[in-house]
């Protein structure tokens, strides 16, 4: 096989050199000089970025399964198999994230002896730990089917209904709960971003994410394997993605309103700024351009409109991760470089895998039927044909 070194393999290479060297000193040294977390700051771009937003950008695989198996709506079928590839995916570097974030991180397995069901964290645990094993399970008949394996194939698909109920309960719980685990922090975290409703606007905001990663993830495809582009189910997805941050604008508005601290929103402070820059990217953007038909009916305008939604709640959830600690912490946290490496290699490593998954297994359907396809199409061209000689 001929290796061709493109610009993008030498990207490739130089993140996942630097994200190694980051690894070694981390596992060599420690929390204390891979990363700029104190006692008073703990939590940095490893748990605001790898675990909550990593959580957020997988979402996509309960509502996509739910909305096909559950809901019957046999239309969206088309891109399941990519989105339920991305959560799986998301999920899987997501525990990765973790053991490298953990002080100690061969204690990771503590938390399935050592139970503690008054934590919120042991909830998380259970459910992410649970639903990696529910995703592997909804991915494994593209496994089974590359190498006909019939038998299993058959047993995995009579379970397929529960285990698509079971990851949809899962991710409900744990999507919210990662918005309960700040709860405990009503003096700690800035007023734009504590609300009791905090768990709600995870769930509703994974719910866009999830919408707007489908979208996202199926242009880029499209455009990177040379695919036809499913344009009607995406703006399906897009309408559907218009009402869902409509609702959270609404919710969000309203809970600052009656909360008192709608009037902090023109208070200028470094909070202030990146409030309105997470609305802007979240939902003013993406709205105003979603509400015009001809931006949300043509690719490019969906395309725009997912990456603005992806952005926006990527920076809601940094500003919940660190953001709004910093004032109470009385220090700002600036991620050491080995931080940022090793982030950098693990969202380099998922767009690898997805890569090679694309290449070597069924994931879309109209490149493992399309062989089947043309048989049909040609087996019909052939018997009109007959049909107007024998006339």
């Amino acid at each position: 096989m001929k290796f061709k070194l493109t610009f993008w393999k030498f990207v490739f290479a130089v993140i996942m050199a630097l994200g190694t060297y980051a690894l070694f000193v981390r596992f060599t040294q420690g929390l204390g000089a891979s990363t700029n977390l104190t006692d008073q700051f703990p939590w940095g771009i490893w748990i605001g970025f790898d675990v909550l937003c990593g959580v957020m950008l997988a979402a996509g695989g309960f509502t996509l399964t739910a909305a096909v198996h559950i809901f019957n709506i046999k239309r969206l079928h088309a891109i399941v198999r990519p989105t339920v590839l991305t959560a799986f995916l998301g999920y899987a570097l997501v525990s990765i994230a973790l053991v490298i974030d953990l002080g100690r991180p061969y204690r990771i397995w503590h938390p399935l002896v050592m139970r503690n069901p008054h934590s919120v964290m042991f909830e998380v645990a259970y459910c992410v730990m649970l639903y990696l094993a529910v995703l592997s399970l909804e991915f494994s008949p593209v496994v089974l089917e590359r190498f006909k394996l019939e038998k299993p194939l058959k047993y995995i698909k009579a379970a397929l209904i529960p285990l698509v109920i079971l990851g949809v309960i899962l991710s409900t719980l744990h999507q919210s709960s990662l918005g309960t685990l700040y709860l405990i922090m009503p003096t700690k975290l800035h007023p734009f971003w504590y609300s009791p409703l905090l768990p709600v606007y995870f769930f509703i905001s994974a719910i866009a994410v999830g919408l707007a990663m489908t979208i996202f993830e199926s242009s880029i495809s499209s455009k990177v394997f040379g695919r036809a582009l499913e344009l009607p189910i995406l703006r399906e997805l897009g309408r559907v993605m218009m009402v869902v941050l409509g609702v959270y604008g609404i919710l969000r508005f309203e809970d600052l309103f009656h909360r008192g601290v709608l009037k902090l929103t023109l208070v200028p402070s470094y909070e202030m700024y990146l409030f309105w820059l997470e609305i802007a990217l979240a939902l003013v953007l993406p709205l105003v351009l979603l509400c015009i038909r001809k931006v949300r009916m043509s690719a490019g305008g969906l395309y725009l409109s997912a990456v603005l939604v992806v952005l926006g709640f990527i920076t809601n959830r940094l500003n919940v991760s660190i953001t709004g600690m910093e004032t109470s912490a009385g220090q700002h946290y600036i991620p050491k470089w080995t931080e940022y490496s090793i982030t950098a290699a693990i969202v380099a490593v998922g767009f690898a895998l997805f890569g090679l998954a694309v290449k070597y297994l069924p994931i879309f359907e109209d490149t493992e039927h399309a062989p089947e396809e043309a048989n049909a199409k040609a087996i019909a061209a052939a018997a009109t044909a007959m049909s107007h000689a024998g006339k």
